[in-house]
């Protein structure tokens, strides 16, 4: 009998720091990235949260940094705590629900940004210059199909600094290349997280007809992206950088 073990996709003897790994599609590519093999960083603002994040994880050799990247100093605290990394998942973010462009506010648009953009940027310079990333690793950043591909009334400000994450990722991804550090980004279409659970905006029935719009007949799950990043973070796409895997279920066909 032949036993296949050959697996590119494999992350075994790699160390992944996850940032918003206490939820959604950061806990879940946490939990995948320690079933392929990967020693995995949590990091996020909620201790309580982080800790059911690590229970959930299979092997050993995890843990955790409970920190706040809205905080300068805490992001350098980050870097200071994380080990030599093979990879690094960008997934922190909020949204502040819907807002027409003449209602918006500076301050809503500073904390949007500051968390969903500005953190991610500060957190890779850190760890550049720290010289916490080897040769070769990658870094994925969990952007969106709003604010790149499409666009919703009232969903600027999260869709803006989605957009702005993802041409960063471009950028560095050329200027890190030399360094064989490989930025590439991941676009969701809706995903089924706590971040788009029903609220006073939209009901279930709302949400559940705005599934059914998309081709493959529903929302994601937080798995279908972390499978995603997984890919970009394994050896078989070691040659890919500077690109966008949009994963959203086929709704921007329509």
């Amino acid at each position: 009998m032949i036993i296949m073990t050959y697996n590119p996709y494999s992350l075994e003897g790699k160390t992944v720091l996850v940032t918003g790994a206490s939820s959604g599609i950061g806990q879940s590519t946490a939990i995948e990235c320690s079933k392929m093999g990967a020693s995995v960083i949590l990091t996020g603002r909620n201790e309580e949260r982080l800790s059911l994040t690590l229970e959930k994880l299979e092997g050993t050799g995890h843990s955790m940094i409970v920190a706040n990247l809205d905080d300068e100093t805490e992001i350098e605290k980050i870097v200071e705590m994380a080990s030599q990394l093979n990879g690094c998942v960008c997934n922190a973010g909020i949204g502040l629900g819907t807002k027409p462009a003449v209602f918006y506010k500076k301050k809503e648009l500073e904390q949007i940004f500051t968390t969903n953009t500005i953190s991610s940027i500060l957190l890779l310079k850190g760890l550049v210059k720290r010289k916490k990333l080897i040769n070769p690793s990658s870094v994925v950043f969990t952007s969106s199909i709003e604010g790149n591909a499409i666009t919703t009334i009232g969903n600027g400000m999260y869709g803006m600094s989605k957009a702005a994450l993802t041409a960063y990722a471009k950028t560095v991804a050329l200027e890190l290349a030399p360094k064989g550090i490989r930025c590439n980004v991941v676009t969701p279409g809706m995903v089924k997280t706590p971040l788009t659970a029903p609220t006073g905006e939209l009901t279930q029935e709302q949400l559940d007809a705005d599934a059914a719009k998309y081709p493959l007949g529903r929302y994601g799950n937080p798995q279908d992206i972390a499978w995603g990043i997984i890919y970009l973070l394994s050896d078989a796409a070691c040659w890919i950088t500077g690109t966008v895997l949009k994963i959203d279920g086929g709704i921007t066909l329509v």
